[in-house]
């Protein structure tokens, strides 16, 4: 049988996404109508988390339960890989014992060893390069609320950091076109620029970006590991900063997106976070939903 690992949005052809998003939206509402659907029977998820979590930890461990199964949290403390175990060997042990292991950690390449290794499905919960499972939930929400994103404007506000890599890979697979405002010298991965093409460009000035944006996203200027930058870096993204006057200059039918944990007050103004235009609470709850639906898709292969 074919292992299928999810540690980036390419990993899955665009119909399989497209189905993603779909099932994400049914579960929902099995969910909402108080369905029991326990699919997962006995079924348990390893969870390896390198770095803190809120998100990410509550709904891949709140949606196991919900199709049935167990998901069990490891922390650095708690696995002999915070003691400098092999990830070889650590893959080879914990997917004996797992039906499939999500990871959030700092190197990609972390990701790619253990899934090389493993027996079972690997998901990338997060790494320094990507965050798929939030763009499966920002993709599912756009969907709910405006119907397809293909050919719709997307703008990119603040550091090009994973979550800009990972929408970079979005413009690909859903097929819109996205523009991302960053100031110099925090540009999103080279690489993945030119795969993209024509898709994607890069706009200094977020005023310009704006234009017909149909929906605007952002996240924190300063991640984790990085928080001895933090000040500097508060400098440099100063005119980055989403406000309500800034999303104003977008389409009409903008929407703005925010993948949480929020620095109100610096990438976006306090009261956007609960303007009409904001989804991010919806948002928020779609990863429970969009993940629910990768889990099943990959253990029923």
């Amino acid at each position: 049988m074919t292992v299928r690992h999810f540690l980036s949005l390419m990993d899955c052809s665009q119909a399989e996404l497209a189905g993603l998003l779909k099932r994400g939206i049914e579960l929902k509402d099995l969910h909402r109508r108080g369905v029991v659907y326990e699919p997962l029977k006995n079924r348990v998820l390893g969870m390896i988390f390198e770095k803190a979590s809120t998100r990410t930890r509550v709904s891949f461990e709140a949606g196991m339960v919900h199709l049935g199964g167990q998901a069990i949290f490891l922390s650095p403390r708690d696995t002999q890989l915070g003691r400098g175990e092999p990830v070889e060997d650590s893959a080879r042990v914990l997917s004996s014992m797992c039906d499939a292991v999500m990871i959030r950690t700092f190197a990609h390449a972390t990701l790619e060893t253990f899934a090389a290794y493993s027996r079972v499905p690997v998901i990338n919960g997060l790494s320094d390069d990507l965050h798929p499972c939030q763009l499966l939930a920002d993709m599912q929400t756009y969907l709910e609320h405006r119907g397809s994103i293909k050919d719709k404007a997307v703008v990119w506000v603040g550091d090009g950091n994973n979550m800009c890599n990972t929408y970079i890979q979005a413009a690909i697979q859903f097929e819109f076109q996205l523009r991302v405002a960053c100031p110099e010298g925090y540009d999103p991965d080279p690489a993945l620029l030119e795969q993209a093409g024509d898709r994607v460009s890069i706009v200094r000035d977020p005023r310009e970006a704006m234009a017909g944006a149909h929906l605007v996203c952002t996240d924190v200027w300063a991640s984790m590991g990085q928080e001895e930058e933090a000040r500097e870096r508060r400098k440099t993204f100063a005119p980055y900063q989403v406000t309500s006057q800034l999303l104003d200059l977008a389409d009409e039918s903008v929407v703005f997106m925010h993948c949480l944990p929020a620095h109100r007050g610096e990438e976006v103004c306090a009261e956007l976070m609960d303007d009409p235009r904001s989804l991010v609470w919806d948002q928020a709850e779609n990863r429970l939903h969009a993940q629910k639906a990768l889990i099943e898709f990959l253990l029923a292969v």
